[in-house]
């Protein structure tokens, strides 16, 4: 091929269009599986080879330096390796790049440090140290969210630039105010930035330093980004200022993709793109080349029901294929044996295991499809992340109970230290040496030693005493029981909910829902030592990794993948959509939760399966199909299973009470003890007291059979009655 042909070759009009629109505000809306790269890229070898313009005048930004990489990599095959790519860069990447240029201007060096996670928490052990704090006091992860929350802002950098040394912050309580003030100051006192800090300095650098904002905007004649739909406010204000001199500015993505507003990402910047600037151009990429036409009837069918997005439906060339197939089943146990068996007959028709997806909201939700996959020998690897029953706390709880059981080294290892009780090193190297010269495991020499002066000042006591009431209640609790009681009472779980990792606990809870469902389906008592040669099975760590692996992960990190099959599993009422997102952004939380579910369905090439069962979550709660599954037309999908009409009823009402449509009404006065009331997710129950000093009803709910302390600020408690 010969002059622009091989940049030309095989785009669709729009595409081209997309390609060739080089001056002005241009938008496009880019849908899924239209070719969003392949216009990017055949774009900036068309401004490099089709008009001459020096890479080095061209600003191309993505979100991830993957995504950066195989951007560079596509553009030199278009335009020759020799080509400086540089400006292919990420947000933070070229942040980087503006800083080691002029950060001098804010009195820094050029050689100032980046931090990554690690160097924070570094610092943080510095701090914690200083003060005499341990991680009770304030864990790492949220005090790392507060040094975010603080940083939403740029204001601050102009602190960390003075000439003074205080850095004074009155705004926090005392602890967390003392902390981020002495964490500045450290990161001042090294000259090092971390992510957030990168853009926030040359956010102040541009606006202090005009003249230097000139020099980028004069250089930068063209500036590209990728994704646009997950930027943030922020994101955009650097890219609107630095195309202010050349009014050269194209964005490309989908707002019905836009799934991190949780993070910052605002879809308003790419729906109202015209609005920001009049007389902006718009091309859609509606073609879609990755689905049949029935995968795409599904997805645009359900999306359409989001209010903030540009319309489009996306169409397809491809050959017809079978319709979406929606299985229900009676328990998560039949749901996932469905899965297992359909993989089946799909390898047995020739397909090969890498082709398969299983798709779901949350890490947690992986458990029950494992087990049956485990079951039914299918190779599978978890993207993203770890297998289950790898994970840590998951590891961590069944050390308890392996302990309570067997009073092993290994279980005694992991956990005798989780919480922190000071037994480090010292101690456990003089339980070591005590073990092996009497011939004890290092548990029964803890019991012998206990009173030792050495265990003087720790909470080894509380350990051993945690886990010797464990053992003389494993015959009188059941299994689930069992492990609630040691983590309670070890200090465990309170360690995971102060650290405040929401996935960690929810995959605590989904083990002891997993060993309940156990306990229910055998039939009989279930005794400890069953149930710990039942787990063994899920436990192996020995199984041989393979490529000819089904895929599992969580749809956010599929977003950007494509398989010829997929499963969209866990498709339950309050899991998916997420009731906690919603409760907390209402109508945008559930928008962004059906763009979730477009994201998920259309990563399926051939076909695509959604699963559910009725049942109850883990937390108690009656498990309905998810509303999404009620947005599509039934002529779009094909259903396995039965939904009773009085069941897809009860299901529709729970869909009014718990979420956006309908909000219930605030009883007037005051609730008093014994009235009857319904929680949004928890349902029905009474009021057993009322803490009037700490502002919370004490409410017993019936299905959960627990009570919760519930704010007398929360405005989604409904009396029933008196």
């Amino acid at each position: 091929m010969t002059g622009l042909e091989h940049i030309m070759d095989g785009l669709n009009p729009e595409q081209k269009q997309a390609v060739t629109e080089t001056e002005g505000y241009i938008r496009v809306i880019a849908g899924a599986g239209s070719g969003k790269t392949r216009a990017l890229t055949r774009r900036y070898a068309y401004l490099v080879d089709g008009l001459g313009i020096e890479p080095s005048n061209i600003l191309c930004v993505t979100f991830t330096n993957k995504a950066a990489q195989e951007m560079r990599g596509r553009v030199r095959k278009l335009v020759g390796g020799e080509k400086d790519t540089a400006y292919i860069t990420t947000y933070h990447g070229f942040c980087v790049r503006v800083l080691r240029e002029d950060i001098h201007h804010l009195y820094y060096p050029k050689n100032f440090v980046i931090l990554d996670v690690e160097d924070q928490k570094d610092i943080l052990r510095e701090i914690y140290s200083e003060l005499g704090l341990t991680l009770k006091d304030q864990s790492f992860s949220n005090i790392l969210k507060k040094i975010g929350f603080f940083k939403a802002l740029p204001g601050y950098v102009r602190d960390m630039i003075s000439r003074e040394e205080t850095i004074s912050l009155d705004h926090l309580d005392d602890m967390e105010q003392k902390i981020i003030e002495m964490y500045l100051r450290k990161q001042k006192k090294i000259f090092g930035l971390d992510f957030e800090d990168l853009m926030n300095f040359v956010l102040i650098l541009f606006h202090d330093f005009p003249h230097v904002l000139e020099k980028w905007q004069d250089r930068l004649h063209y500036i590209q980004v990728d994704e646009f739909q997950d930027s943030s406010k922020k994101q955009f204000d650097l890219v609107e200022m630095l195309s202010r001199t050349h009014q050269n500015l194209f964005v490309v993505g989908d707002p019905d993709q836009t799934i991190y507003e949780w993070r910052g990402a605002n879809t308003d910047l790419i729906v109202n793109f015209e609005n920001q600037f009049p007389g902006a151009k718009t091309i859609v990429l509606d073609e879609n080349y990755r689905s049949t036409p029935e995968i795409l009837d599904f997805s645009n069918d359900l999306i359409r029901h989001n209010r903030n997005r540009v319309p489009k439906m996306m169409k397809t060339r491809n050959s017809s294929g079978p319709k979406t197939v929606h299985f229900h089943g009676k328990n998560e146990q039949e749901e996932a044996t469905w899965i297992a068996k359909k993989i089946h007959e799909l390898a047995s028709e020739g397909t090969p295991y890498h082709h398969i997806a299983i798709l779901y909201r949350a890490n947690y939700l992986s458990r029950f499809i494992e087990q049956a996959l485990i079951q039914e020998n299918i190779e599978y690897t978890i993207y993203g992340g770890f297998k289950f029953f790898e994970r840590m706390e998951i590891k961590d709880a069944l050390a308890h109970l392996r302990l309570v059981a067997f009073e092993d080294d290994l279980s005694f290892m992991r956990i005798v230290n989780k919480p922190r009780r000071q037994v480090g090193k010292k101690r456990l190297a003089f339980l070591r040496e005590h073990a092996e010269k009497e011939g004890l495991t290092l548990y029964e020499a803890l019991q012998n030693y206990i009173e030792h002066p050495i265990f003087k000042g720790t909470q080894a006591k509380s350990f051993l005493e945690a886990i010797e009431s464990g053992k003389q209640l494993k015959d009188k609790l059941s299994v689930s029981e069992l492990l609630q009681f040691l983590l309670e009472q070890t200090g465990y779980e309170k360690m995971i909910r102060e650290d405040g990792d929401q996935d960690r606990l929810d995959n605590l809870q989904e083990l002891k829902h997993s060993i309940h469902q156990f306990e229910k389906h055998a039939g009989e008592d279930v005794y400890l030592d069953q149930y710990l040669q039942m787990i063994t099975l899920y436990t192996d760590t020995e199984r041989e990794e393979k490529k000819n692996t089904v895929k599992l992960m969580t749809i956010h990190t599929a977003k950007g993948l494509e398989f010829p099959y997929v499963f969209v599993t866990g498709l339950t009422e309050s899991i998916f959509p997420n009731v906690r997102s919603i409760m907390e952004r209402k109508e945008r939380a559930l928008e962004e939760e059906r763009r979730l579910m477009y994201v998920a369905s259309t990563r399926a090439m051939k076909k695509l399966y959604i699963t559910e069962s009725e049942g109850f979550t883990g937390r108690g709660m009656m498990k309905y199909p998810s509303r999404f599954i009620f947005e599509v037309d039934r002529k779009y999908y094909h259903r396995i299973g039965d939904i009773s009409k009085e069941f897809e009823e009860e299901a529709r009402e729970f869909f009014r009470k718990v979420f956006v449509h309908e909000k219930p009404e605030r009883p007037a006065g005051r609730i008093e003890v014994g009235a009857k009331v319904e929680h949004p997710v928890f349902g029905e129950g009474t009021i057993e007291s009322i803490h009037a000093k700490k502002g919370v009803y004490m409410v017993r709910f019936f299905e959960l059979d627990a009570v919760r302390p519930i704010s007398q600020n929360f405005k989604g408690l409904t009396v029933l009655s008196k």
